[in-house]
């Protein structure tokens, strides 16, 4: 095993503390932008790529406004699609996508969005992030998706490593105990937002810090990464 990883008791460890010390699952976390269908919610995790949650929010919006089925989304134009999901960028691309994907959902699945993640990734647009989004906020299938916050923890303590977040779930799937995966995903990126950040993280404040292999790289374990 790399040393830059963490050993198995220690991964059962780190877990632990989180699960003491954040929040967890809440009984208001909904399907991805809190949307009210499968479908619905694979397009809103489709449109979230590289946008602001709020502009995601404006994007759905408008474009759910339009159509809310497979079968009513491809009787609209690309040009229609791209300017309702302007706000969310890369609305050509995105609107591209969303017409693919319609096409292949009602093709390969009869327009029912499947339940497997190996069937969620065969369909354009969604990815391995996606995919386990939708697993775990709508149909309520335990799974820890990587965001850019659970990739960033993931690889600096040690629990996983990954140079792309495609990896990263790989290598978490792995190596997480089966006991996590109903809120290990919310203890990371929870972790993540409060007190590993991208910027200035809290290292001297951090629950785990005695765990991180990042931490255990600085000077004398000390000093901000």
């Amino acid at each position: 095993m790399s040393t830059d990883l963490l050993s198995a008791d220690e991964i059962e460890e780190l877990y632990t503390i989180l699960s003491r010390e954040m929040p967890g699952r809440s009984d208001q976390a909904k399907g991805p932008k809190r949307q009210p269908s499968p479908f619905r919610s694979c397009i809103s995790c489709m449109l979230s790529a590289q946008s602001r949650d709020e502009n995601t929010a404006l994007a759905t919006r408008a474009l759910f406004r339009l159509a809310r089925t497979p079968r009513t989304m491809l009787k609209l134009r690309k040009e229609q699609i791209a300017n309702a999901i302007r706000p969310c960028g890369l609305y050509n691309n995105k609107a591209r996508n969303v017409l693919r994907f319609c096409e292949a959902l009602i093709a390969d699945f009869g327009g029912v969005v499947p339940r497997t993640r190996d069937e969620l990734m065969s369909l354009p647009g969604i990815g391995r992030k996606c995919a386990d989004i939708v697993l775990q906020f709508t149909f309520g299938i335990d799974t820890i998706a990587v965001d850019t916050h659970v990739h960033r923890v993931s690889n600096r303590t040690g629990l996983a490593e990954g140079k792309t977040g495609e990896q990263t779930a790989r290598s978490l799937e792995e190596r997480s105990p089966r006991w996590v995966f109903h809120e290990g995903h919310f203890w990371l990126i929870q972790f993540g937002k409060a007190v590993c950040t991208s910027q200035a993280p809290k290292c001297p404040t951090c629950p785990v810090k005695h765990l991180c292999k990042q931490y255990q790289r600085t000077v004398g374990g000390a000093g901000n990464l």
